[in-house]
């Protein structure tokens, strides 16, 4: 009977799940794109953010130095106006005293008065001459602190242009880790992919050719009845034995997935939508959904599949794949599901 059994197998050929395997890689690798341009987007505006702030810092230091430079230039053309002014009263000092020194040479006027005048137009120029030689370090002072000023203004210029260079190469950086990325998840989508198919191929060969284990979408799913007694959630001895053979393909599988590939089987409860009557066991649809999960994934670690590598979930009677109300509809909805996925 096994021998004809299988041959009635290898003269059907199901392209469904082959379809069903392509579209649901497609979809992850459009999903996964999307996620890598958020990342790159949500990387580059904090990126691009930061060097604008530093770039307006640097631009307000640039105009208070640039305010401070022009006050100095005016107040240096100031210094300078007044120099001119006292050199121009030197040289007309100087031009009073020889006109008086020639009339004192010729004997006109009186030697006293001229004396004195003298020493008070000497006295006058050496005032003059400080308050020239005051007015140059004044100046030599601010040609100094423009000095500084031109000196500060082309080292922020410099940081300027240099944190603009750095904010180009920031910008192909991400963008090359964004490829890099792109192509090293894409590799590992496939590779996951592949095991998958590999995963569900070995089960189609070893599970009882049953039509109420199947494959659906990415999904190997049990019907409850299978599994599980009415409204329980312990594995029956059937149960246990196709759940014993789904450990050991599990268990075959895991030594051939690379280390670098954090793989785990999802087991997912599900339930018709009748709903218990609260005074058994399961007050609702949730908990008896997620029991079920959970003896599925407890019976597989005591059969060796590491613990890490199992997720259990229930989802009650809210995500259907059969509508209607007919007791077929409802058969198809108590279900467990079993996907093989990344963490």
């Amino acid at each position: 009977m096994a021998l004809a059994r299988k041959g009635r197998t290898q003269r059907t050929i199901d392209y469904w799940p082959g379809f069903v395997d392509a579209l649901s890689t497609l979809l992850l690798s459009i999903m996964f794109l999307l996620s890598v341009f958020v990342l790159a987007q949500f990387l580059l505006s904090r990126e691009i953010s930061g060097k604008d702030d530093v770039l307006n810092r640097l631009n307000s230091q640039i105009n208070e130095l640039t305010q401070l430079l022009a006050l100095e230039k005016s107040g240096k053309q100031d210094l300078e106006d007044s120099l001119a002014n006292l050199q121009a009263s030197l040289s007309q000092s100087e031009g009073e005293r020889s006109r008086l020194q020639a009339l004192l040479d010729q004997g006109a006027g009186s030697t006293d008065a001229a004396n004195q005048k003298l020493g008070r137009i000497g006295a006058e120029l050496d005032a003059e001459r400080q308050t020239s030689a005051r007015a140059m370090s004044q100046i030599e002072l601010l040609n100094q602190q423009i000095a500084a000023l031109r000196s500060q203004i082309a080292a922020i210029e410099e940081a300027l242009q240099a944190s603009e260079a750095k904010d180009v190469s920031s910008q192909t950086k991400i963008a090359d880790l964004g490829r890099r990325l792109n192509v090293a998840l894409a590799q590992r989508v496939q590779e996951l992919n592949r095991y998958r198919s590999d995963f569900f191929g070995r089960l189609r060969e070893i599970l009882s050719d049953r039509e109420n284990i199947r494959i659906v979408g990415d999904r190997f799913v049990f019907q409850s009845e299978v599994l599980f007694p009415s409204g329980g959630n312990e594995l029956n001895p059937e149960g246990q034995v196709e759940m014993a053979k789904l450990a050991s393909a599990l268990l075959d599988l895991a030594k051939e997935i690379p280390a670098e590939i954090n793989w785990v089987l999802r087991v997912d409860g599900h339930t018709d939508n009748v709903q218990l009557s609260g005074t058994g066991r399961y007050a609702d649809n949730w908990e008896l959904s997620s029991a079920r999960a959970t003896s599925v994934v407890k019976f597989l670690i005591s059969k060796g599949v590491p613990a890490d590598r199992l997720v259990a979930a229930g989802f009650g009677e809210y995500q259907p794949i059969a509508e209607g109300e007919s007791v077929g509809a409802r058969a198809q909805n108590r279900r467990i599901e079993l996907k093989l996925t990344e963490k």
